[in-house]
């Protein structure tokens, strides 16, 4: 058996490059005969061949290429033909940018390194954007100088425009996720594009108009606003290069070629090329409330629109529909608040209105009673005085809601009036505690009044202090059968604490976050009356905020309540205005006396009298649809 030739050694492998190149005929070219090859040469043709590796050997001063089989890739359609070749022939477009690298190596007997290098290949029989890292190292020859260049290199160009078009995405759904209109989605959305000048040139957003069926122009890159391209608007059904109608109707992409034959000097882009080609892409509408669209977007001169393209395509699609959708929705939701604004308008013109209508003639009917009740020339009958009593009793809790009522309409219509005044704080709340002590103690319970001697004046409405304090007693004693309600004031550095507790039955955890809502009332709550309007705390914790402080609390059933309120010292953070003026509007004070006297209302009694009943009827005021249309035709205007 004869030895192997030095051929068969060299090329030794099953690889397609082992073949060919043991197949070539070296003599034909500037390296001779294998069998003349030097040894540093051999060697790394070897390393090259056994490699997985992208690899490639350039010898000689014609720089004569051999490669391995995972550069064939990378060679792409000039396989075959690349072998034994000069570098210069092979990579002829790219020569330019990789002659000086390469002398470095031969010349200088200097290394190159190249990290994601743009390249512009024509191995496929197109230009082609590709980003490589490689780098050139010299190989010595047998004589000790430079007799090639040894290359290993990595292909970038997947994850190079991968991470461009990511960037693009992520840039374009961040930048339109908060877009409250039509026009502001699709500027964004264009703004976006325009950071992308690799793979969209330029770009046009069209929305459709489903009624005349036309597109109407919503925005386009920097670059193309002013060309001839860019119309205002477009019959969807004309016939053109674009094909809308084709488009809208498969909802699929659409390839429009030859642009250079319709237009002129459209945008290069980041690119010193014209694109020849742009895509037609569907805008789908997103959802229930999407509006439909078309974006028209240039080509990458340099790259086929492959399905990765394609796909970056459907995802720019998708998010601007999102963003239009999103835009629609908001715009949607706009209305509906707004119609609810004046739903709730209307509602404010009714409490305001029905508030006054009830509490003109309530006020004229107690002064009356109260005169009868207390005149000691003509004094009632005992039968008479008790009945004229219940009427008076009622009349203060009605007129007590009515005043609460006409609170609410002025806050909401922000025509509250607010007199904050430097005020004795201790000694005022302790006064209005201690109205409420005789009917606490008659029920067997404790009153705990703590009212510590405060360093200074504290700026309060006195009105609202009085119905902060009362409303939180009045609720207290309502849901406390034994053992004590407490009124605690204190001074903590730069505020006030004001806190209101009692051990009675206590709130579910569930029930606390919506106590302040208005018209809420506690499920199943087991108190002294089952009556109540669900407006008191709610109150409370409006005329708590308008002096800037802060309400909370806190509860444990079968064991008590806590509600603490904080108000700051001075007066730096009330409006000046507010502080020591004159009040515009007719007071909304209610006498104590009403709250002692509802409270009292709530402990049994024995009845020893069945001539008459107390009917009570209970007016559904938001529920009352008919007589609240009336009401709030009859009264346009929000009184005082």
């Amino acid at each position: 058996m004869s030895a192997p030739s030095d051929s068969e050694s060299l090329f030794a492998g099953n690889g397609e490059m082992c073949q060919l190149m043991r197949a070539y005929d070296w003599s034909q070219t500037p390296l001779g005969a294998v069998e003349s090859w030097p040894q540093s040469l051999k060697t790394s043709v070897r390393i090259v061949l056994t490699s997985r590796q992208p690899m490639f050997i350039w010898w000689g001063d014609e720089l004569i290429n051999l490669y391995n089989d995972a550069y064939k890739s990378i060679v792409g359609g000039k396989h075959l033909e690349a072998l034994g070749q000069p570098a210069s022939h092979v990579w002829r477009e790219i020569w330019e940018q990789i002659a000086p690298r390469a002398a470095s190596a031969m010349l200088n007997n200097e290394g190159t390194y190249d990290e994601s290098l743009l390249l512009i290949m024509e191995r496929n029989g197109y230009p082609e954007e590709t980003y490589y890292t490689f780098s050139y190292s010299p190989v010595p020859n047998d004589q000790g100088g430079t007799g090639g260049i040894f290359c290993a290199n990595t292909d970038n160009t997947q994850s190079m425009i991968g991470e461009r078009q990511l960037a693009l995405l992520r840039s374009l759904a961040a930048s339109t996720a908060n877009a409250r209109t039509f026009d502001t989605a699709c500027t964004l959305s264009i703004k976006s594009l325009d950071s992308n000048p690799y793979d969209i040139p330029f770009a046009l957003i069209y929305l459709i108009d489903a009624d005349t069926r036309r597109l109407i122009l919503a925005g386009t890159t920097s670059n193309i606003n002013a060309h001839p391209i860019a119309l205002q608007t477009i019959d969807i059904d004309e016939n053109s290069i674009w094909s809308f109608a084709e488009v809208i109707e498969s909802q699929q992409i659409s390839l429009i070629s030859n642009l250079e034959a319709h237009y002129n000097n459209l945008p290069h882009g980041a690119w010193n090329k014209e694109p020849s080609q742009a895509v037609v892409v569907p805008i789908l509408p997103s959802g229930k409330t999407g509006k439909a669209g078309i974006l028209i977007a240039g080509l990458n001169p340099f790259r086929l629109l492959d399905s990765n393209y394609k796909r970056f395509f459907e995802l720019v699609s998708n998010t601007i529909a999102a963003s239009i959708a999103s835009a629609q929705a908001y715009e949607e939701e706009r209305k509906r608040a707004e119609a609810l604004a004046e739903i709730d308008r209307a509602k404010t013109v009714f409490f305001s209105n029905v508030s006054h209508e009830f509490r003109t003639p309530l006020t004229l009917m107690l002064s009356p009673v109260e005169d009868a009740l207390t005149d000691t020339d003509v004094p009632l009958p005992p039968r008479q005085q008790e009945r004229i009593e219940v009427v008076q009793r009622n009349s203060l809790r009605l007129l007590k809601l009515v005043n609460t009522l006409l609170d609410f309409s002025r806050i909401e219509a922000g025509r509250i009036q607010v007199v904050y005044e430097p005020t004795d704080l201790a000694t005022f709340t302790a006064d209005l505690a201690s109205m409420f002590r005789s009917t606490v103690e008659r029920v067997g319970m404790r009153l705990i009044i703590d009212c510590q001697k405060l360093t200074e004046p504290v700026y309060v409405d006195r009105e609202m202090w009085e119905k902060i304090v009362l409303n939180l007693l009045s609720n207290a004693f309502k849901f406390t059968f034994e053992g004590e309600i407490a009124v605690v004031l204190r001074q903590l550095n730069d505020h006030i604490e004001l806190e209101v507790r009692d051990t009675g039955t206590g709130i579910q955890k569930s029930e606390l976050t919506h106590i302040f809502e208005r018209f809420h009332r506690v499920s199943a709550a087991r108190g002294r009356s089952f009556e109540g309007s669900g407006i008191g705390l709610s109150l409370v914790n409006e005329l708590v905020l308008l002096h800037g402080g802060t309400i909370n609390v806190t509860s444990v059933v079968d064991q008590g309540t806590s509600f603490t309120i904080s108000i700051p010292l001075g007066c730096k953070h009330l409006a000046p205005e507010h502080i020591g003026t004159k009040r515009a509007f007719s007071s909304t004070a209610t006498k104590a006396t009403a709250y002692i006297e509802e409270a009292s209302s709530w402990i049994p009694q024995r009845v020893e009298s069945t001539e008459y009943k107390v009917l009570s009827t209970e007016l559904n005021i938001e529920n009352n649809t008919t007589f609240g249309k009336q009401i709030v035709q009859q009264h346009a205007c929000l009184g005082d």
